[in-house]
């Protein structure tokens, strides 16, 4: 069953320029199912440089004329090349393809931004557009449940679907958003094979990581501390090793869509915190896998953390698909008010939320009265005005 993606329409812009788009998200993110599906009957050729065939296909072709490499893949109108990282000079030999002005649309897929970016600031610089895909959004998700159909606004939702709405948010917040496992009845096996393959595979081979063991400590301390600014050096102190190499390992897994890091908002360093972070998962059940915590119930003793996390990943996965997007910040001042999320628009305008799972919370005035913003309340009973 293919579900339908918010990027489908972005899809469609990028194969009306001619520029070689770069396709960036997580492994069983849905890359290839996203261009396969839009590609429908166009004449395409696609190539995985996890196939050893195909890297070979792509080599032989390189080393020759541009037409005659076009050639070769059977003059397609679109050449696709999935997991485009794993060779260093892709990017380099489809640029002289691009500049050579072939009849062809390239596309690049990756799930590493590190690796590929870097290929494409040396080689591909003004011939290129780039489309991230993360997993699925909760809309994406909520479209497919039959009952949707029954309402046309979110308060109906809210108010004639509370029960199943919120087992869905549940699941979703438990297991993620991976199209594989959010379309499987046994997600348990598929999500920690999943989990396995995705952090280990990408993270540890485009590190070069000699000491796989401490990573894997380093994910398990940040699956605990979501929601809460980290410190680099506590964590270099814990793990037993330099503050540049904690630096490094959250490069890395930043670059392959682990995590994320959120800055601290400030206009007046002195009454505010503006050098901390707070790093989170782009997938909660990636997160759950690591802590090997998979129940559904709403009583579970992280349940605050883990919806913080879920609400702060779903705002950040529809911001990056959005047309006109937004910075996002958490805030905190010297005196220890504090603002879960904290959005800027490209005009400079603000809007601020405060995440409780339940309805019950406090309002931060301190936010308010400096920027003159109010902070809204998102809770399980609410949040779909703010993720729809």
């Amino acid at each position: 069953m293919y579900i339908e993606r918010q990027a489908d329409k972005l899809l469609q812009e990028h194969l009306s320029d001619k520029k070689i788009s770069m396709v960036l998200g997580a492994r069983q993110v849905g890359k290839t199912t996203l261009l396969k599906h839009a590609l429908g009957n166009v004449n395409c050729c696609f190539l995985n440089f996890d196939v050893e065939i195909d890297r070979q296909r792509f080599l032989a072709a390189a080393s020759l004329p541009p037409q005659e490499a076009l050639k070769t893949f059977g003059s397609p109108d679109v050449l696709v090349v999935d997991e485009a990282q794993r060779y260093p000079k892709t990017a380099e030999i489809v640029k002289g393809w691009f500049d050579s002005e072939l009849d062809v649309k390239i596309f690049l897929l990756g799930s590493s931004s590190f690796s590929l970016l870097h290929q494409s600031v040396e080689s591909l610089a003004g011939r290129n557009r780039k489309l991230l895909l993360p997993p699925l959004l909760f809309s994406e998700v909520l479209a497919t449940q039959d009952w949707v159909e029954a309402v046309t606004d979110v308060e109906g939702l809210h108010q004639y679907f509370a029960e199943a709405l919120k087992a869905l948010v549940l699941q979703s917040i438990t297991f993620g958003g991976y199209p594989e496992v959010v379309t499987a009845s046994n997600k348990l096996p598929l999500l920690q094979g999943l989990a396995g393959d995705y952090l280990w595979q990408d993270v540890l081979q485009m590190g070069q990581i000699k000491t796989p063991e401490t990573i894997r400590r380093l994910l398990t301390l940040l699956a605990h501390q979501v929601g809460s600014e980290v410190s680099v050096n506590e964590l270099a102190t814990q793990l037993g090793v330099t503050r540049p190499t904690i630096e490094r390992y959250l490069d890395i897994l930043e670059h392959s869509f682990v995590i994320f890091r959120l800055s601290a908002f400030s206009t007046n360093p002195r009454k505010e915190v503006c050098k901390s972070r707070k790093i989170y998962f782009w997938d909660t059940g990636i997160r759950n896998a690591l802590l090997n915590e998979f129940s559904t119930s709403e009583l579970r003793s992280d349940i605050g953390n883990l919806w913080e996390n879920w609400l702060v990943s779903e705002i950040a996965k529809k911001n990056i698909l959005d047309g006109s997007p937004k910075q996002l910040y958490f805030w905190r001042s010297r005196s220890g008010s504090e603002v879960d999320i904290v959005l800027k628009n490209p005009e400079g305008v603000l809007s601020a939320y405060e995440v409780k799972w339940r309805k019950k919370g406090r309002r931060v005035k301190a936010f308010s009265d400096r920027y003159d913003c109010p902070v809204l309340p998102i809770h399980s009973d609410n949040f779909l005005k703010i993720l729809l």
